[in-house]
């Protein structure tokens, strides 16, 4: 067993865990070795979306994986029509809906999932394509929050080729997805060229991941300070501060800053699209109005007011000083 998955668990021990078991090799090795230390201390969730043809089999044999480890085995079903476009992400926020909601009927507090360092790593150079900051390049945290729950990833520093190794020496059984090998999607082909990293400029994956666990720890410092520049301009459900707080931020956080806001205001799940953010930035150089996340956001005369989409924007309404001061 991993000493880095043991060591990640430590902090959890005695607590109720549910582990995400999808039936993939990752997944399988996860519950085997949460079974091990946790002795008795965790339940499986298996989500059947119904999309392919496998699906029934796998379920059945995730139900057969417990039961022979004596695990409890609860199984959810994705019923219902399908969105036509989009179903990968639709999928994901139903078996986390399914999942949490059933941990908030049963007082757990924690759903393990078995994101491994392979997936941080092509996170990272996803991200990296795309230009992202500190915050994107930091890539998955080892403990986040979905739907009130905590969701934990004790593999983020093991390989696949660990846990591929050993179920195989152990002849466990596992599925495996098509999807994984289909180079229409990005993280496959990242995947598939990964290596030339190594072998052509020496860039090893353990290198990669130490420069995360590094933007991992200046993202957990700047969160801390961001969530105290939010909590000082937000109140209720509208935000009013001056220009220069915003400008007066580095590039990056003040793009999280704006967009914590938004996501916060407008109440959606996630903070609005990195394009997005960039255009709205560049507006509120200048006086203007115009809705991204649910919300209206308005610059008049150097200040800036975030309210619910269809709230009157007027900067009337008090909200503790006039204005947010200039950051210092």
């Amino acid at each position: 067993m991993n000493k880095n998955f043991v060591n990640f668990m430590r902090k959890y021990a005695g607590h109720k865990i549910a582990v995400a078991v999808s039936g993939g090799v990752d997944s399988v090795a996860l519950l085997h070795w949460m079974a091990e230390i946790a002795r008795g201390d965790i339940v499986c969730l298996h989500v059947n979306h119904g999309l392919r043809a496998a699906a029934e089999t796998e379920t059945q044999y995730v139900r057969d994986l417990c039961k022979g480890l004596n695990v409890p085995c609860h199984v959810f079903y994705w019923d219902g029509e399908k969105p036509e476009t989009g179903v990968e992400d639709a999928a994901r926020l139903a078996r986390y809906k399914m999942m949490t909601d059933f941990c908030h009927e049963n007082g757990i507090e924690f759903i393990a999932t078995a994101h491994q360092a392979d997936d941080q790593i092509e996170t990272f150079l996803m991200n990296l394509g795309r230009g992202s900051g500190v915050y994107g390049l930091a890539a998955m945290r080892g403990e986040g929050l979905m739907n009130g729950i905590k969701i934990i990833r004790p593999l983020l520093s093991v390989f696949r080729r660990e846990l591929r190794a050993f179920c195989d020496s152990r002849g466990i059984r596992y599925f495996s997805d098509e999807m994984n090998d289909d180079p229409h999607y990005t993280r496959v082909r990242i995947r598939q060229n990964r290596h030339l990293l190594d072998e052509k400029l020496g860039i090893s994956d353990e290198r990669i991941l130490t420069a995360i666990e590094n933007l991992g720890r200046v993202r957990g410092e700047r969160e801390l300070n961001l969530g105290a520049l939010v909590r000082r301009v937000v109140r209720g459900n509208r935000a009013v501060f001056d220009e220069t707080f915003l400008f007066d931020l580095g590039d990056d956080i003040r793009l999280k800053f704006i967009g914590t806001i938004i996501r916060r205001i407008g109440g959606d799940r996630y903070l609005p699209r990195l394009d997005s953010l960039l255009r709205a930035t560049e507006m509120l150089r200048a006086d203007c109005k115009f809705t991204l996340g649910h919300c209206t956001v308005r610059r008049l005369h150097g200040q800036i007011l975030v309210v619910p989409e269809g709230e009157k924007t007027s900067f009337r309404k008090k909200h503790g000083k006039k204005y947010i001061q200039k950051f210092k």
